[in-house]
């Protein structure tokens, strides 16, 4: 699902981000991307939705080769892609259910389809009974399920989820954590950044440790590791 071979970013102030990563992710997979603050783990996961482009190297992502890829093809490409960002990004004058329909609106979906989809993603993540509130009017941990709800709606292939607990307490993170083990048991690959030690030591998965922008450690069932 994702590939990159020999990536370096080098960003115009002189700072290299990221040093000769190598790395694949299969279909299905469910990864922790760890690492210091700084250590590249932000441009890593940036550069595979193309927010950021390798200074050197390519990555493949969907089977789409983003190092070629021209600027007016990326919203095309993120189409098959769900990004979760610890901020949310919700769209504040919108409803909850308005907020998730807007991914299908903007691939000018059927509005049939629009409906019936919108309403089964916003079930599987406990808010279907909120549909009609707007962001202002839900929780820290609720805007953050639309923000999943919102990521999943086109069925994407990948979830890229950056930070998508920061900034939820430990009850709330692990009501996240459950639905995105839910989605990753339905097929969809995630790649999820996080700071969580308590998450990535209980709820076992591939742990990829970034530290001065290389990857230090990629296992299997790994831990969180030493002190960030």
């Amino acid at each position: 699902m994702i590939e990159m071979s020999e990536v370096y970013k080098t960003y115009p102030n002189g700072v290299s981000a990221i040093n000769g990563i190598s790395v694949k992710i299969n279909k299905g997979e469910f990864v922790y991307v760890v690492g210091p603050s700084g250590a590249g783990k932000s441009t890593f996961i940036k550069m595979m939705y193309r927010e950021e482009k390798p200074t050197k190297g390519s990555i493949t992502v969907n089977g789409i080769q983003l190092s070629k890829l021209r600027n007016t093809k990326v919203p095309i490409f993120r189409r098959n892609l769900g990004v979760v960002f610890q901020d949310f990004k919700l769209l504040p004058t919108l409803t909850v259910y308005e907020n998730v329909a807007f991914a299908m609106e903007v691939i000018e979906e059927h509005p049939k389809q629009i409906k019936k989809r919108v309403m089964e993603v916003l079930d599987l993540v406990g808010l279907k009974h909120k549909a009609r509130m707007v962001p202002t009017e839900l929780s820290g941990g609720e805007q953050q399920r639309v923000s999943i709800a919102r990521s999943i709606v086109n069925s994407p292939q990948v979830v890229i989820a950056d930070e998508p607990t920061g900034n939820l307490d430990p009850e709330t993170s692990w009501e996240i954590m459950n639905i995105l083990e839910e989605i990753n048991n339905r097929g969809t690959t995630i790649v999820m950044a996080t700071h969580n030690r308590d998450i990535v030591n209980n709820l076992k998965r591939r742990v990829i440790a970034i530290d001065n922008g290389k990857i230090v450690r990629d296992e299997q069932r790994g831990e969180y590791g030493y002190e960030y």
